[in-house]
């Protein structure tokens, strides 16, 4: 079974409409016949598609450092939680097992992991599908940074085919469907 790795807030104090996708995207990920692989906690959007994908009959794995998993932050009802020692062991494990990339909005947590999948694909390292959901515009701004640092040849125009950017749930599997999947141009530019 293909993994779809969920990357999202843990927050408990959002506007409800992110709970409400969060789960939608739990539900449509079973329908298209994936499994879930996400940071195993039980609040917030985390929590939200867990539920979202176990009420529709489907594959939770949860990967969750042990000082989360003490302060009974894990989403216990997940089919395979695993525990591990540091944060980079949960991200290097939630990488490995997952097929594809997907961001809810989050905050700092959920930033610096869909970024690393990003560098990742820039050397080549990850070749899985990476996708944006930028519900009602919340990805907007990071958007407009990245058209920046393309503007200043921070990176070259081949990265921008790294990502994709859905609108709302349906989308994201679309994209998915649709993500390019030839290597990234070479990360450097030719020096003189």
């Amino acid at each position: 079974m293909k993994l779809l790795c969920v990357y999202c807030s843990s927050s408990d104090r959002l506007d409800p409409k992110y709970y409400a996708a969060a789960e939608e995207l739990g539900r449509q990920l079973v329908a298209r016949g994936w499994g879930l692989v996400y940071g195993g906690g039980k609040t917030g959007l985390m929590g939200a598609v867990a539920r979202g994908t176990k009420s529709a009959g489907g594959r939770v794995v949860g990967v969750i450092p042990e000082f989360m998993k003490v302060r009974e932050l894990a989403f216990d009802e997940a089919d395979e939680l695993v525990t591990v020692v540091t944060m980079r062991e949960r991200k290097l494990l939630m990488e490995t097992r997952a097929d594809a990339f997907v961001a809810l909005p989050g905050g700092f947590g959920t930033l610096e992991e869909i970024m690393e999948i990003l560098t990742l694909r820039q050397i080549n390292v990850v070749h899985k599908p990476c996708v944006f959901l930028n519900q009602d515009g919340f990805y907007d701004d990071l958007l407009r940074f990245f058209d920046r640092m393309l503007a200043e040849s921070f990176f070259k125009p081949s990265n921008m085919g790294l990502f994709r950017v859905a609108t709302d749930v349906p989308d994201v599997f679309a994209q998915i469907d649709a993500a390019a999947t030839t290597p990234a141009e070479s990360k450097w530019f030719e020096t003189r």
